[in-house]
């Protein structure tokens, strides 16, 4: 293209494209100033909703981005710039990242998920894929938990996501379930009295809902009683263990027998 095709391309095109320019200008100055504000109100969302605080930066990030390669494309689109080949192009690189990125991508959506829904906080006892601990970090692509004798657990969060989750902390009141066996011999009524006194005499034990004490069943060498007091979440395994040994102590000292399996052998 010598000189006078490009003077003649200016003379029909030139005013056409400043006008082009010049609005897309505009509009990226006046988009930048509508994505200030809408992330500015997205993060009072955030704020308001509770959102956690390690999962804040990404959504920001996200949610600005987001809006920034919107305004870019629209810009581009208005100078002229065909949008369908470069919108293609950013689709395939994008299949192919999501691709070569599937599990950490998992993993990265499971944390994000979990963060949100938040079926369980730091500090509080799960038990989750076969393996339970306190809570000690939730990151974005895993979660930390430290088992009761002191080992650390790290479970991608993908996993963790997609799976059922028990949380023993969650509620504020627990049920203590214990069974206690006595001979067949030994007085029912005298070892359902021994077991309600020593319910009532704990503080821990809450009066609501009411404390239960049934016969459960009868055992092969033994009568079961099922005792089920309620307690507060974190009185839990105190009032367990302090009943193995107040229930055989009581019991021994009341002449009531604890029946253990044997076998006589006869020659």
């Amino acid at each position: 293209m010598d000189i006078e095709q490009i003077k003649e391309f200016l003379i029909h095109n030139g005013v056409p494209l400043a006008i082009s320019f010049v609005k897309a200008l505009v509009i990226l100055i006046i988009g930048l100033q509508v994505i200030r504000f809408l992330s500015r109100t997205f993060n009072k969302v955030l704020v308001k909703r509770n959102v956690d605080e390690s999962l804040k930066p990404f959504l920001k990030s996200l949610f600005y981005n987001l809006l920034l390669v919107l305004l870019i494309l629209s810009v581009l689109s208005r100078v002229g710039i065909e949008m369908t080949s470069f919108v293609a192009i950013l689709g395939a690189a994008g299949l192919a990242i999501g691709l070569s990125l599937q599990g950490t991508l998992q993993n990265f959506a499971g944390g994000v998920i979990i963060l949100t829904i938040k079926p369980f906080k730091v500090s509080d006892f799960i038990e989750a894929q076969g393996l339970s601990g306190t809570v000690n970090a939730i990151h974005i692509f895993n979660t930390v938990l430290i088992t009761p004798d002191n080992k650390r657990i790290v479970i991608p969060n993908g996993k963790l996501s997609n799976e059922s989750i028990t949380n023993y902390s969650a509620e504020e009141n627990r049920r203590v379930d214990m069974v206690f066996g006595i001979g067949y011999d030994d007085d029912i009524k005298k070892a359902k009295e021994i077991l309600q006194r020593l319910i009532e005499a704990d503080d821990r034990v809450l009066a609501e809902p009411e404390p239960s004490v049934r016969v459960g069943g009868l055992g092969d060498s033994s009568v079961n009683f099922n005792v089920r007091p309620w307690v507060k979440t974190e009185d839990y395994w105190g009032v367990y263990w302090d009943f193995q040994e107040k229930v055989k102590l009581e019991f021994d000292k009341e002449g009531i027998s604890i029946p253990f399996p044997q076998r006589d052998v006869h020659l």
